[in-house]
């Protein structure tokens, strides 16, 4: 099953080809009057087009649901940024599954590369308006962590904009995350530089960590000015990691920017059908959104197809966060092109709707199709997805579910599935209030945060969980302003 969706205003000149390209959709035209510029802070607009969302599947014509796993953060992030500063964030920035995808619901790790997979139901809430929709069933993808000291080494490259829309906070919150990073690493990885603005420039060849005055004098020189060309940046980057690749080390370009490209090329397949396949064959791609707006659609679209993640940050907590509690997370492959596929039985269930996922969408029969790019997945990584279901009062089980990838070390495929969903634990909770909160930031519920508000503090009073609180305290906050 495949979803059609309509590209965000503000973003359709850029990329509706590319994602028309990326996964058979296609892209409406909408009214660009009064839109803001990628990257800048858009003011919410309860009628602004979206991505057309899911909707309701009737199973005796579409039984299977299939997409791509994908464990961006970077959304819920940015909103929570937004939030804070006391703004919505802007519509077609929000993504419902990497709202779910940002909390720990402590899925089983199994053993070795690949998943373990979670799959419960519960019954919605009262508040939950999803058409004749009374359930919901979650997907739970959890790869194994890998200890720090058993991680293969690295060769990172750092492509980062130094352009002028960088000056500022945006380029010393840069330097000191790259310092602490660096210092989180071992004498043994290696780190190279490259920066771009007008042109790009390599400022450090593949330096190993133990010379560490090198790579500090490189991060102390970064400085913004110029344009933004960051199709030459992505370019050299590509192609010093190329020269320095090692199949026994994560190889790994390492994208920090705001998102903005407008010198060269500007469109994220057209920028890595440049790079070539044989050179980013191997080297997976992190995109790092910084500063308090930035392109969310380039980055996100750059890391899609660049087998890699995006996430986001703000601030040197962010970024503590990102490179620091999470960088075994951010560091290694646990799983290459990962993909899901849900088969309802049309005796039990009257429909179904995924929740987000939209731009993630698989042709069904591309579930066994191995050459079919799907996502990439870190090791310590969780996956979440949640359908709203209509069940049709037959007893009966209403689901089977199957995540099938590639083992990045043998080359093989794997497979995990599970045949019928048992009771949710309260992680359940929690997915389903984030993923609520997102629908409603994106304009696509007929609920308000108002309704979600006593649910979410109720939660966020039995959980010890502070993230939780914070997700409380975000559902509050977006109430407030109108939400």
């Amino acid at each position: 099953m495949r979803r059609l969706i309509a590209i965000p205003a503000a973003a359709l000149l850029a990329f509706a080809a590319a994602c028309s390209e990326d996964s058979g959709e296609s892209a409406t035209t909408a009214d660009m009057s009064g839109q803001a510029a990628p990257g800048a802070v858009e003011p919410y607009d309860p009628d602004a087009e979206m991505y057309e969302v899911n909707e309701a599947v009737d199973p005796s014509e579409e039984p299977e649901s299939t997409f791509a796993v994908d464990v961006d953060t970077a959304s819920y992030d940015y909103a929570r940024r937004a939030l804070l500063d006391g703004e919505l964030p802007p519509q077609d920035q929000v993504r419902p599954e990497e709202f779910a995808n940002s909390f720990d619901y402590g899925y089983e790790e199994p053993e070795g590369n690949g998943f373990s997979v979670r799959f419960d139901r519960q019954e919605l809430p009262d508040w939950y308006d999803s058409g004749d929709a009374s359930e919901v069933l979650r997907v739970g993808l959890q790869t194994r962590t890998v200890p720090d000291e058993e991680r293969a080494d690295v060769n990172l490259t750092f492509v980062i904009d130094v352009s002028g829309s960088m000056e500022g906070d945006r380029i010393q919150i840069v330097r000191d995350s790259l310092t602490m990073l660096v210092g989180q690493l071992r004498p043994t990885d290696s780190v190279a530089v490259v920066t771009y603005e007008t042109d790009s420039d390599v400022l450090l060849e593949m330096t190993e960590v133990a010379d560490g005055d090198e790579i500090r004098d490189a991060i102390d020189d970064l400085e913004a000015r110029g344009s933004t060309n960051m199709q030459a940046g992505l370019e050299d980057g590509y192609e010093l990691a190329a020269e320095s690749f090692d199949a026994d080390r994560d190889n790994r370009v390492i994208l920090l920017s705001d998102g903005e490209a407008n010198v060269g090329l500007t469109e994220h397949d057209a920028m890595l059908e440049e790079i070539g396949g044989e050179i980013a064959d191997g080297i997976t791609l992190l995109t790092v959104g910084v500063g308090d707006s930035y392109n969310q659609e380039l980055l996100e679209q750059l890391a899609d197809n660049g087998n890699g993640w995006a996430v986001y940050f703000a601030s040197e907590g962010g970024a503590e966060e990102v490179f620091s509690e999470r960088l075994t997370s951010t560091l290694g492959v646990a799983a290459e092109d990962a993909k899901v596929q849900v088969v309802f039985d049309p005796a039990t269930v009257a429909d179904y709707r995924l929740i987000g996922f939209e731009n993630r969408a698989l042709d069904d029969d591309e579930f066994e199709d191995d050459s079919v790019d799907a996502g990439e997945v870190g090791p310590g990584h969780a996956v979440t997805a949640l359908y709203a279901v209509t069940p049709t009062g037959e007893a009966g089980e209403y689901a089977s579910v199957a995540v099938r990838w590639t083992d990045p070390e043998t080359g093989e495929t794997g497979e995990a599935s599970a045949e019928a969903a048992v009771d949710a634990d309260a992680g359940l909770d929690t997915a389903l209030l984030a993923a609520a909160f997102a629908e409603v930031l994106r304009g696509s519920a007929s609920f308000t945060c108002a309704d979600l508000l006593d649910d979410a503090e109720a939660l966020a009073a039995a959980s010890d969980d502070p993230d939780v609180d914070e997700l409380a305290d975000l559902i509050a906050i977006a109430a407030e302003l109108g939400a």
